[in-house]
């Protein structure tokens, strides 16, 4: 699903362009495929936000507690369940699959915050 979602997000389709003297489109078959993912990739801020909502949209959370710093188990009083609901809802949100083991690091806003930045994917 992701090496999916990959090619399409690089891929670019065959455009059609004007000629000078006449009005009728020429194709053109070339194909460009761009790497870098700084032209559409998120910014520090926006990923912020976004964290922040999605943990203050969680049920057992107190909204006025959640700051970027805040850790889930110590400060908000969630346990290992809540935990994974909350990184449920963070790939949700920012349409990605987050593999287990980095999952399970994930235990605060801040390294969420970390890890959803520096993702290629996240949108």
């Amino acid at each position: 699903m992701a090496l999916r979602a990959t090619v399409l997000r690089h891929i670019r389709l065959p455009v059609q362009t004007l000629t000078a003297i006449g009005s009728r489109p020429q194709p053109q078959w070339s194909f460009l495929r761009l790497f870098s993912s700084h032209d559409d990739h998120l910014t520090k801020e926006e990923v912020i936000d976004r964290v922040l909502d999605v943990v203050k949209s969680f049920p057992k959370v107190d909204r006025s507690r959640v700051t970027p710093d805040v850790h889930f188990q110590k400060y908000l009083g969630l346990d290992s369940l809540d935990n994974v609901e909350i990184v449920m809802a963070l790939e949700e949100e920012f349409k990605l699959e987050i593999p287990d083991k980095e999952a399970d690091k994930i235990d605060s806003c801040n390294l969420a915050i970390e890890y959803i930045y520096n993702h290629p994917m996240a949108g």
